[in-house]
């Protein structure tokens, strides 16, 4: 049985998660991390990363980039593997992450979903072949309560996709100040928020009369309650070391 603290409990992702695990026979929550400590999910629940002291294998975080570096210094100090799923990282929380996988097993990804991850495999497929004759772009929606822009997701899809490109491609997040056409060695990056779209994303490759679209829908947050826990477990009893998605798969 594998014990998880859950950073980020009382948040909608977090009580997505509690209410999977309890579904499982494999693993259990036995204490979570919130500012708001009420225990509605039945394990004790600490507003502070260094308050926590309860026994565990591991350590998920779904909450909110400003607790980020405590939760990796509170790990570290535990010697406690941890699953960070939290978004809109700064690149200096990257590169505390990246500090931490020398000591403790650190699984990081922008999107817990498997399909997401597939995604991104096919795109960068795409892109090996359709570089020189298409121009790419990447759209992706969201609820309007997030609050990062673009999408953590979306950052990563242009990164995969830029990793297989013959030339280095500048990725632009804004046009409206351009007065220019289109340059050829570029990945534009665009966001929508409204309502409750859980999460879509759209890889575009405009061609010469012909556009190919490969994409991916949420439909519910229970694709990264999933991909979480499954990183969990995976993560468990695992040595030092950065890992992701690819890995697990």
């Amino acid at each position: 049985m594998i014990r998880m603290i859950l950073s980020g409990c009382n948040g909608k992702m977090g009580q997505v998660i509690s209410q999977n695990v309890r579904q499982r026979e494999n693993c259990t929550i036995v204490a979570g991390i919130d500012l708001t400590t009420d225990m509605t999910g039945g394990f004790p629940v600490f507003a502070r990363a260094d308050e926590c002291t309860v026994e565990a294998d591991v350590l998920v975080d779904f909450s909110h980039p400003a607790a980020v570096d405590s939760l990796l210094k509170m790990a570290v100090a535990r010697k406690l593997p941890v699953v960070i799923a939290t978004t809109g990282l700064s690149q200096q929380q990257l590169a505390h992450i990246d500090q931490a996988s020398q000591i403790i097993p650190v699984f990081h990804s922008s999107n817990m979903s498997l399909g997401v991850n597939l995604l991104a495999a096919l795109a960068k497929q795409a892109a090996k072949f359709l570089q020189y004759d298409f121009d790419i772009e990447i759209l992706e929606k969201h609820h309007s309560l997030k609050v990062d822009a673009p999408s953590g997701t979306a950052v990563m899809l242009a990164k995969e996709v830029a990793s297989v490109l013959d030339e280095p491609y500048e990725f632009v997040y804004d046009r409206h100040n351009r007065l220019e056409k289109r340059p050829k060695k570029e990945i534009g990056l665009h966001s929508i928020r409204g309502g409750t779209i859980v999460g879509e994303h759209d890889i575009i490759f405009a061609g010469h009369d012909e556009v190919i679209t490969i994409s991916h829908s949420a439909t519910s947050k229970e694709v990264f309650a999933t991909g979480s826990i499954n990183a969990a477990l995976f993560l468990a009893g695992k040595p030092a070391g950065l890992y992701g998605m690819s890995d697990m798969i």
